[in-house]
């Protein structure tokens, strides 16, 4: 069987590309319409790296439009105009398909744990927002690990102004790293809507409002980077 025909040449973007860029150039990041069309960061990067994208190339011209033509800015707005026009794609025997994603597993107690490594945080840890997400909704708490370079933190290794009342939680590691629990039960944690809040401001960016809240209140440097992220909830008593 010949080879399929490529849709673009060497070096040209396919449209779902195309649209990318347009809606890029009117403000919006890659993480931004992912969102916009409720897909995983990653595949608006495969738009261009492996000529993915055209099932979402219906929506993205109705938001391109939206936006240049109706001045609509929105992103909720722009994602259910989106959703009316994809089509999940069909299998071989011409079943909908399955769209994978990991399953967000808050138990009756309210136990829930997500984390993530260097390439998720890289994009934002988009998958520990519903769980965020629905911890807020339930009225839980939650407490979160973080693991960065020991010169990242401005406080040393077990102050208790870092970490109140948890200094047993601080792991180090040969990498010259180290790991840091902030909130448990035993100090009565988070509020997960107040996070929920903060993951909204900073775009859906999970990774962007846990570093925000670690400079505000003076644990890291600025300039620190995140290489591991945990988030852990539970019901208050």
């Amino acid at each position: 069987m010949p080879p399929r025909p490529r849709t673009t040449g060497p070096g040209q973007l396919n449209e779902a590309a195309q649209l990318a860029d347009q809606l890029q150039q009117a403000g919006y990041t890659k993480r931004d319409i992912a969102r916009i069309i409720d897909r995983d960061p990653s595949l608006v990067s495969q738009f261009y790296t492996k000529n993915k994208g055209a099932a979402f190339v219906p929506a993205l011209r109705q938001v391109l439009s939206a936006v240049q033509t109706a001045g609509i800015t929105d992103l909720p707005e722009l994602t259910a105009l989106a959703a009316r026009h994809i089509t999940r794609r069909t299998t071989a025997a011409g079943t909908r398909a399955r769209v994978r994603s990991k399953a967000v597993l808050i138990t009756p107690t309210g136990s829930g744990t997500g984390r993530v490594g260097a390439q998720a945080i890289a994009s934002g840890s988009s998958r520990l927002r519903p769980l965020i997400a629905e911890a807020a909704r339930q009225g839980l708490r939650l407490a979160f690990t973080v693991r960065l370079a020991k010169t990242g933190y401005v406080h040393p290794s077990g102050s208790r102004t870092d970490s109140p009342g948890i200094r047993r939680d601080v792991i180090q590691r040969a990498d010259h790293t180290e790991e840091r629990s902030y909130g448990s039960a035993q100090t009565g944690g988070h509020d997960a809507a107040d996070f929920a809040r903060r993951v909204d401001a900073a775009g859906g960016d999970v990774t962007a409002a846990v570093h925000q809240w670690l400079v505000e209140t003076g644990r890291i440097r600025p300039d620190a980077h995140i290489l591991h992220l945990e988030v852990r909830t539970w019901r208050p008593r």
